[in-house]
């Protein structure tokens, strides 16, 4: 029975030095944008654009997928300052996205 309990002791001790070298050294990261370009969409999930709900569209013009915003009840002014959001904030890599108003 001790034996048993050592082991166990022994596994764990292992698997969690792999999962923290994996969670160290592995991780992603996410492009912030997404999040904000989201939040100035009018949040209505509606599908108009073509896409799933704010998020996915959000999502498509963070990754260069659309150049321009398909979103209709959004209105001309958020439009705007989604456009100048990503035109003066880098991602991750660096880069920034044009979007055509």
């Amino acid at each position: 029975m001790l034996i048993a309990v050592v082991m166990m002791l022994i596994l764990g001790g292992i698997l969690g030095l792999g999962l923290g070298f994996a969670d160290r050294f592995l991780k992603v990261e996410a492009d912030e944008r997404v999040e904000k370009v989201t939040e100035l969409l009018p949040g209505y999930n509606c599908g108009g654009c073509g896409y799933p709900g704010c998020s996915g569209m959000a999502e498509a013009l963070v990754s260069g997928e659309m150049d321009s915003i398909l979103c209709k009840p959004c209105k001309q002014d958020k439009k705007q300052e989604i456009i100048d959001y990503l035109k003066n904030t880098p991602g991750p890599d660096g880069n920034t996205i044009n979007l055509k108003g």
